[in-house]
């Protein structure tokens, strides 16, 4: 472009180019800013900001139940049991308080510090956002004695607030239909996805009753969830499956500056840390303040400790945060009337004055813990000095093994079948089960952006196994090896060679087993390639139809059963089509491998989320711990849903 055009163009870039966004339009125009995705994530999102309403509520104490209800039609109803949103007119818009919640953004009782002391959904927009989202939206108000409904469709008013009857209950109900023109990937909400996130609320609001019901025809479903305990029922909950050092998690409650502190934590026999935090029921997977706090007394307590009470060696070093944390579970809940979240998505809290607060209160009631509790006392520092042991054993074999260059990608696994490729962005790696796969994986490739390392076999179960016998996994360091990334303290996502990591497995008990295994080393050691969204779950076909030449593929899922036989109806004409069932991803050719499982053009990937895979650690943490109970109350109420088992 030459300075005379330039010129021109910067002449014509004036007022009329400037485009103003009237009420929720922006919203529809820009959705991911305010709900993070149009994809399945931001489906529920919608749902948790209509919820979160109804939370703040009763963090204020007036409400103590929320009912969540995904309709016949696949809608969804929030009920609670509150004050019920204003219904009397707003100074400021002329109309009524409930219509100006649903209709203007960073409108609510969330900003003047007069409507709640503590809230989740901080920027005010939740209702309105969900409103503009909805192809259909209804409100009802009950208060006063008097029922109020109004009616609203793509953020627009339909009818104005009305009186539609008395009643001698309050609260308020919220139905809407999410918009099939924004949520074009789907508008099916998931019912698990929903009862694990209504579970955990309930855990962190104790006392508050929450329900989820599912009313579509053939997933009828209702879970209640109710913890007088609180986090301190989260703590046994997540533990409820392992071997653990005492029987009475530790728990504070404490408040200074306005800001509520609760910890709640216990020690098991196992090595991994399970440290979840949260600031006004917000999940902050990414920490911040109140975990710094937590953690810097945490460890200055114990080993305060045990040097006053003769535990551990006068020329033994402190142990670090590290040691104190191996084999703790933990969940600490910050209440705070303005916290600063860091970053759109609300997963770290900035808050500097909160690390003072946690540490305090949490340094006070640990110290009285450990002073009245000796035997338990013992048996943590204890915990920690063999953490501290194995540790030192574990540096020593990374640099054993860094001399060796095992760690080094100049020396990659012999059996690692590299891409061509050095642009991490395009490059993929398909961790595949089995020397048979292996080899059809190998052969069916796009060579230049495909890598391929088969695995034998079951890999390790990181769940009851030290760093030093992690490190000393062939399979393991094989992976770490060909992903370039480092391990433990040392890893860097930055330097992942693959963007996209695949597991491959076969679609049988084995290979899920396989595949949960590989999640949970994922969740435990390498959590960042999960957070960054590098990690996905190839869905091989579980059946193939053949007439004459023409094969017609069946992708495992819900409907699998019923796509078979549609397809087979389909094909009445002769030759008989023949139908093979894939138990295992030998069973196919090279090329077959490429085309229904590994060619980027036909293939369907599942990508894993963190609560994907902490979900898939929980359920592996079940059925593989120590405690039978958990186990066998899992196989019974699940057995029934077991189909075409192959034994």
């Amino acid at each position: 472009m030459n300075q005379e055009e330039k010129n021109k163009q910067a002449h014509e870039y004036d007022a009329s180019q400037i485009q103003v966004l009237e009420g929720l339009e922006a919203v529809r125009k820009r959705p991911g800013m305010y709900i993070g995705s149009t994809s399945r994530q931001g489906l529920h999102h919608l749902v948790w900001e209509i919820v979160d309403n109804s939370i703040d509520e009763a963090l204020a104490g007036f409400c103590d139940e929320i009912n969540v209800i995904i309709e016949q039609d696949g809608s969804v109803t929030v009920v609670d049991n509150g004050r019920g949103i204003p219904v009397d007119i707003q100074a400021k818009t002329g109309r009524p308080a409930v219509e100006t919640v649903f209709t203007i953004l960073h409108a609510g009782g969330k900003f003047g510090g007069g409507g709640y002391k503590v809230s989740g959904g901080l920027h005010g927009v939740g209702s309105s956002v969900v409103n503009a989202l909805s192809s259909k939206l209804s409100v009802t108000v009950y208060k006063d004695g008097k029922v109020h409904y109004q009616e609203f469709q793509r953020g627009h008013v339909v009818n104005d607030l009305k009186m539609i009857g008395e009643t001698d209950k309050q609260g308020t109900t919220v139905h809407f239909v999410p918009d099939p023109e924004i949520f074009k990937e789907t508008t099916d909400f998931d019912f698990e996805t929903l009862a694990i996130r209504v579970r955990e609320l309930a855990f962190l609001n104790r006392g508050l009753r929450l329900t989820i019901e599912d009313k579509r025809e053939g997933r009828e479903d209702k879970l209640e969830y109710h913890y007088e305990g609180g986090i301190k029922s989260y703590v046994e909950f997540l533990n409820s499956s392992k071997a653990v050092l005492f029987e009475e998690p530790i728990y504070l409650e404490g408040e200074q500056q306005d800001i509520m502190v609760e910890v709640a934590l216990q020690y098991t026999d196992g090595y991994h840390t399970n440290l979840l935090s949260f600031a006004n029921n917000i999940h902050t997977y990414e920490g911040g303040t109140h975990e710094a706090g937590f953690k810097t007394a945490l460890t200055r307590v114990i080993n305060d400790y045990a040097r006053k009470q003769n535990l551990m060696k006068d020329n033994e070093d402190n142990l670090s945060g590290e040691d104190v944390r191996e084999g703790m579970t933990a969940v600490i809940s910050i209440k705070h009337p303005e916290p600063q979240f860091e970053g759109q998505t609300k997963t770290k809290l900035g808050n500097s004055e909160v690390r003072t607060v946690t540490d305090r209160l949490f340094s006070e009631a640990l110290n009285k813990f450990l002073l009245e509790n000796p035997t338990v006392a013992k048996k943590i520092v204890e915990k920690g000095l063999l953490a501290a042991k194995a540790r030192m054993a574990a540096k020593r074999a990374r640099e054993v093994t860094r001399r060796k260059g095992a760690l080094e990608i100049s020396n990659l696994p012999g059996k690692l079948a590299d891409c061509s490729s050095r642009d991490p962005e395009k490059s993929e790696l398909f961790i595949v089960e089995g020397d048979s796969a292996g080899g059809s994986a190998k052969q069916g490739r796009s060579r230049e952006f495909q890598a391929i390392l088969p695995i034998r076999g079951k890999i390790l179960n990181v769940e009851k196994a030290s760093m030093e016998k992690i490190l000393a996994n062939e399979e393991i360091r094989s992976l770490f090896t060909a992903m370039g990334t480092g391990f433990g303290e040392e890893f860097d996502v930055s330097k992942a060679r693959y963007h996209k990591l695949v597991i491959m497995t076969d679609a049988d008990v084995d290979g899920a087993h396989i595949r949960t295994l590989l999640l949970t080393l994922f969740y435990r050691y390498m959590r960042p390639i999960v957070e960054a969204g590098y990690v996905y779950i190839a869905q091989p076909p579980l059946y193939g139809v053949k007439q004459g030449k023409n094969i017609t593929y069946i992708q495992p899922g819900k409907r699998a059963e019923e796509e078979l036989a549609e397809v087979v109806a389909s094909l009445s004409p002769s030759p008989k089509p023949t139908v093979q069932r894939y138990k295992g991803l030998g069973e196919m050719d090279d090329h077959q491998l490429w085309e229904t499982t590994m060619d980027p053009e036909n293939r369907v990937m599942l990508r894993v989320t963190v609560d994907d895979a902490k979900q898939a650690d929980e359920i592996f943490d079940m059925l593989m711990g120590d405690r039978v109970e958990p186990r066998r109350e899992f196989i019974e109420a699940n057995a029934r849903y077991v189909k075409n088992l192959d034994i």
